[in-house]
């Protein structure tokens, strides 16, 4: 199997405790070759934990030949500025989320990986969650009917103090937090149809100044509307997912899930009337409906934990891509319709984002 040499910007949370964790494990395709981190303790600490080179800036690494991809995992506000210097320096790209805050950053992205002929590729590993996994094979089931909406809720209550909570550092909820249920959002509303957005935003607990509680809306003729949340606010989190369909629905959270149906052949007929409803002793009655539900139950599998699964699926996806010629399963253009959400949002939210 072949082996993809590694460099990563960055030692934070991210950097270290995802990409590092996981791609320092994954030894039969990946090795970790350099780590960029401006804070001399980190480079001394990942030298050690990976046996790696390490370097202060990133164009220290502009030049070199042993590397097979570069994942950007440095703070927010440097993800389109060094994404781009190293497509357009002939390398192949991770970038984690959020990709930008702007569509047209993107754009200048993709155009740079087109250019380069190298892989722009984006982490938005909670694709692969196995709850999400699970949803999607519900729906694609059809045992719930047409789904007419979809609620997700991303919440709890914290109050954050440290950089992503600054509108400077392209911090907020949606920034942070919203890329994943985000990017879970479009592709059950379908990457092919353009959503019309309605988003308020509100900051609550946060000691910054960006956003710390989003509601949004997504709707478009024949598909799903999709109500989200994302709050630091909310003391009593109700389910990650409710959805509702014409025949049944599902709820549940990333460790369990639940769905009833009703089977449409056994199901007693109805006809529409407008004549008064009675009771068999001639009183006035309300509709009545006797179904037979069926019901199901999932529970995530025993496994070493969410972030690894998700990390481990993706990586897996990336490591065809690159040593494959495999096409990339969460592509550029997908992440361009969340960030043109994103960017519509700053933008209906003035008193938080005045340039948008």
């Amino acid at each position: 199997m072949s082996i993809v040499r590694v460099a990563i910007l960055g030692q934070g949370r991210s950097g270290r405790d995802i990409h590092g964790a996981y791609l320092s494990a994954d030894s039969e395709r990946y090795r970790i070759t350099a780590i960029v981190d401006p804070l001399p303790e980190r480079r001394d600490r990942a030298a050690g934990e990976y046996g790696c080179d390490t370097c202060a800036e990133p164009d220290e690494l502009l030049g070199r030949t042993d590397l097979d991809l570069i994942v950007n995992a440095a703070p927010s506000k440097f993800h389109v500025p060094w994404t781009e210097k190293f497509l357009s320096a002939g390398y192949n790209v991770l970038c984690d989320k959020p990709l930008a805050s702007r569509v047209a950053d993107v754009d200048r992205l993709i155009s740079a990986a087109e250019n380069s002929g190298k892989r722009l590729a984006i982490f938005q590993q909670s694709r692969y969650a196995p709850y999400f996994v699970k949803i999607r094979e519900v729906l694609a089931s059809g045992v719930l009917g047409d789904i007419t909406q979809i609620s997700i809720g991303f919440n709890g209550f914290s109050r954050r103090y440290d950089w992503q909570t600054l509108t400077s550092e392209l911090g907020g909820n949606l920034m942070n937090t919203g890329p994943h249920p985000l990017d879970q959002a479009l592709a059950l509303f379908g990457f092919d149809a353009e959503p019309r957005v309605t988003c308020l935003m509100r900051r609550a607990t946060t000691l910054g100044d960006a956003d710390d509680h989003v509601l949004l809306l997504l709707d478009a003729p024949g598909r799903p509307i999709i109500h989200l949340e994302i709050s630091s606010c909310c003391a009593f989190p109700a389910f990650t997912y409710n959805i509702y369909g014409s025949r049944g629905g599902l709820k549940g959270d990333t460790r369990s899930l639940e769905w009833k149906h009703y089977r449409t052949e056994q199901a007693p007929p109805l006809a529409l009337t407008t004549a008064p409803l009675v009771k068999p002793d001639g009183t006035p009655s309300y509709c009545t409906d006797s179904l037979e539900w069926v019901r199901e139950e999932w529970t995530t599998p025993a496994g070493d934990g969410l972030f690894n699964t998700m990390s481990r699926a993706f990586y897996a996806m990336l490591h065809r891509a690159l040593t494959e010629g495999a096409p990339l399963e969460i592509t550029p253009e997908q992440v361009r319709k969340q960030i043109a959400v994103i960017e519509e949002c700053r933008r209906q939210n003035p008193d938080i984002y005045p340039n948008g």
